[in-house]
């Protein structure tokens, strides 16, 4: 009898024990995964902030729709809820309002706003509360150092990449077209003054002379007393790098001076090209050498939609494609990075997370190519070729690639008419 109330005892106690551990183990998993960031509605980078957001926002509606995103710690789909501030283009306000996801909301993961200023400040704040920033578009070089683990950029190439083609196009094939002055405006910021930076490494030992380099504000609105002074020194190609305000006061700048130039190359008519042509027209752009976006390209994915799918599930959800360019291309890659790496970390630990993006390089292809990290956290696959976008005809542009030799599907018009 003793035995037998002993042995009912056991029993019990193990089955208590059963529903107490199937408890904690449903108690682990949370009802959503937070994902903090930051967008900008208005200000200077309101452009390249809110095609990055709005695409975020479309892959959380969509994944919510099939129960949420495979969490591999939890073995199955927790909703995504996207916690997001509007910073305002503010680096201030950006400060605060990254302290109070990491600090208030306590987020499990932390995404930067779009492009390299308002990134800056998220940088120092991510490794500071050892949080992972999951860094969309902020490029700048001095981002990524060795002893920084709580970093990595998903969806464009480091800044000082971004010249490459441009500038082995300028140093290898220029020559045969009779460059050989170069004159070089950049905005002082992280983004274009690492592009700067780029060109200006890859000219070294190349013959290239660059005859004009000149940093400028990026809330500069005014280029006309600057397209003059460079016309002065009569070079063979001009290079302009900037944000969106930049390249579009710059691009009507030139075109209301009536100067020419032989060759110009700007940041944002590839990237951007719908707003762009908004703001200056198609023959402002006619003959602009660019980066060649990835919807240009259209690489084929193995992982997530490809250009067409996704465009067409941003037209359906917003109506219009104004905004959609490199920079929504570079929201949903963000997207795809992070869905990909909660399927794969072994835990929600920050450097578990960092281990599993590490994981996906040179292993993850997307609709803007293959995904590479560097091992302090840049991105340095993803590059862009070099194109030009050139009249079709009513009022239509179109994209000639011209660099690197392998991707090119046409010859520069140079100089341009």
């Amino acid at each position: 009898m003793v035995r037998r109330t002993f042995a009912s005892l056991l029993i019990a106690a193990f089955a208590a024990l059963g529903v107490c551990g199937t408890g904690a183990q449903a108690a682990q998993a949370p009802p959503v995964i937070k994902i903090g960031t930051l967008y900008a509605s208005a200000g200077p980078f309101a452009a390249i902030s809110m095609p990055v957001h709005k695409a975020l926002q479309l892959w959380e509606e969509q994944v919510n729709a099939q129960g949420g995103v495979y969490v591999k710690p939890y073995g199955k789909k927790i909703p995504i809820k996207i916690i997001a501030y509007d910073d305002q283009s503010s680096t201030s306000t950006a400060a605060t309002l990254y302290n109070q996801l990491i600090t208030q909301d306590k987020v499990d993961i932390l995404v930067s706003d779009s492009g390299s200023v308002l990134t800056s400040v998220a940088v120092p704040i991510a490794r500071e509360h050892k949080m992972l920033l999951f860094d969309q578009t902020g490029t700048g070089m001095n981002f990524f150092t060795a002893d920084n683990p709580y970093i990595v950029l998903l969806s464009d190439p480091i800044s000082n990449l971004w010249p490459k083609n441009a500038a082995e196009f300028l140093t290898k094939v220029g020559p045969k077209l009779g460059i050989k002055r170069v004159a070089m405006l950049y905005s002082t910021n992280d983004f274009t003054g690492s592009q700067a930076t780029g060109f200006r490494d890859m000219f070294k030992g190349s013959g290239i002379d660059l005859v004009y380099d000149h940093g400028v504000p990026t809330n500069t609105s005014s280029y006309t007393v600057l397209i003059q002074t460079i016309k002065a020194l009569n070079p063979d190609a001009v290079i302009e790098l900037g944000y969106p305000n930049n390249d579009i006061a710059f691009l009507r700048d030139l075109q209301g001076s009536g100067t020419k130039f032989k060759m110009v190359f700007t940041v944002y008519p590839g990237l951007e090209t719908d707003l762009l042509l908004k703001t200056v027209g198609a023959k402002g752009l006619a003959y602009t050498y660019t980066y060649t976006p990835p919807t240009a390209i259209k690489y084929k994915p193995d992982f997530g939609m490809d250009l067409d799918a996704f465009k067409s599930a941003w037209v359906k959800k917003y109506k219009d494609t104004t905004d959609f360019g490199f920079n929504a291309v570079a929201g949903y890659v963000t997207a795809l990075v992070l869905e990909k790496t909660l399927a794969t970390t072994d835990s929600m630990d920050q450097m578990a997370l960092r281990k599993a993006v590490f994981g996906l390089s040179g292993k993850l292809r997307t609709l803007d190519g293959t995904f590479m990290l560097r091992s302090d956290g840049a991105q340095i696959g993803e590059l862009t070729p070099l194109g030009q976008i050139v009249p079709s005809g009513s009022g239509e542009v179109k994209f000639v690639i011209l660099y690197p030799p392998e991707a090119a599907n046409g010859k520069a018009v140079y100089p341009a008419p």
